[in-house]
């Protein structure tokens, strides 16, 4: 019997047992949707996540304070003049972006948003480009001149005003401890979230942007901790982040108070992370798979005992114990296959689904889709290969005596 021939009948066989047939392949059926579904999920988190930092420049050192405890004194902190001053004293420098927080309250006289209040300069556009809905960002004539104006992102906007549109000219008080300050709406830009803002929806905090020449009257007591330093290139980024530490540290006469490192070097691990995550995730699911193929497993036990007296007659009429092997691993791994594809199209179906429900895109890469055929495949020969060594060593006179 050639291989054709073990093909067309292993498929009459699984037609005349179309409901054991299921039965067998429901379990993998099962293990590659999982597998699938999860692995696609992953990707398409991974894809949103990185997406965020789309916009983000990519030359980039961050410089902040190694330590907030007690050991950091006043002068220890950043300054506006120490911005200007990396900036003239390192050539590679193209711009120094600091930059202050504090969480508050955004508030009208009926409405109330929980946000993040950043202090910046009109240059943090260079660092992170806002998209704007509606009126303008920050420019330097709001920061030199400390203009009681702010910038609040979209979902401020809308549980505010109802709309980014109308929101701009309005007054707003900013509420942070027990200081509160009134401030004009020029702006409201993209929600800072993207799209894990957008599923969280009013759960998720709020934004404002003020120029950081009012954080004194805004947030009394915050001080500067971070500056975001953008290079021409990175060439020698390490030589220069060291600088910039030694700089400061002159300036303002201590040793160990700051760090400098590469602002994006931490995504590769974000990346590793959640890789790892998802596979172990999709190893998990994957049980499944072993569960299905010792299903198929004890499937093809059963057809070996019932078609027992078939495969005597078959050797009597001269096929041989690999003719008879090459029929039940074929049958096996067809099964494992059909399956296999149910369970690749319901998984990228679930896939989607779900990607549609939480705001992400559907990753699904061939490289998947073909692991979970070459699963399929192994699963069908390594538990078929066991019923269809056991069919092949049957003793023909025995086999036509069974009843």
């Amino acid at each position: 019997m050639n291989l054709i021939e073990s093909f067309l009948s292993a498929l009459q066989s699984i037609r005349s047992n179309k409901m054991r047939s299921f039965l067998t392949m429901l379990g993998i059926i099962i293990g590659i949707s999982s597998v699938i579904a999860i692995v696609s999920i992953g990707q398409g988190g991974k894809q949103a996540i990185m997406g965020e930092f789309d916009d983000l420049g990519t030359n980039v050192i961050n410089v902040n304070l190694k330590s907030m405890n007690n050991d950091i004194d006043d002068r220890d902190y950043l300054t506006l003049k120490d911005a200007e001053l990396i900036k003239a004293k390192i050539p590679e420098v193209t711009t120094v972006v600091p930059a202050a927080g504090y969480m508050g309250q955004i508030k009208t006289e009926k409405e109330s948003k929980f946000s993040e209040i950043d202090c910046i300069t009109h240059e943090f556009n260079k660092l992170m480009k806002t998209e704007m809905l509606a009126g303008r960002f920050l420019n330097e004539r709001d920061v030199m001149s400390a203009k009681n104006v702010i910038v609040i992102d979209e979902i401020t906007a809308k549980k505010l005003f109802k709309s980014p549109e109308k929101a701009i000219g309005q007054k707003v008080k900013v509420t942070i401890d027990n200081n509160n300050s009134n401030l004009t709406v020029i702006g409201v830009s993209e929600a800072q979230g993207g799209s894990m803002a957008t599923m969280f929806g009013d759960n998720y905090p709020g934004f404002g942007y003020i120029p950081i020449t009012i954080s004194e009257r805004v947030m009394p007591g915050v001080k500067i901790t971070f500056f975001s330093v953008l290079l021409d290139n990175m060439d020698n980024s390490k030589e220069v982040a060291t600088r910039i530490v030694h700089l400061l540290e002159q300036t303002h006469r201590n040793e160990g108070k700051y760090a400098a490192e590469e602002g994006f070097k931490q995504l590769d691990m974000l990346n590793n992370v959640i890789n790892i995550f998802t596979m172990v995730i999709g190893a998990i699911a994957g049980i499944s798979l072993v569960v299905g193929g010792i299903g198929v497993m004890n499937i093809m036990l059963v057809s070996v005992t019932e078609r027992t007296r078939e495969i005597g007659i078959r050797k009597a009429l001269g096929a041989r114990n690999r003719d008879i092997m090459l029929q039940f691993l074929t049958e096996s791994i067809i099964l494992c296959l059909i399956g296999g594809t149910i369970g690749m199209t319901l998984g990228i179906s679930l896939g989607f689904i779900a990607g549609k429900m939480i705001n992400i895109p559907l990753g699904v890469s061939p490289f998947v889709i073909f692991i979970a055929f070459a699963f399929s495949s192994a699963v069908g020969i390594f538990f078929g290969l066991y019923p269809a060594n056991k069919a092949a060593k049957l003793d023909p006179i025995e086999a036509l005596r069974y009843e």
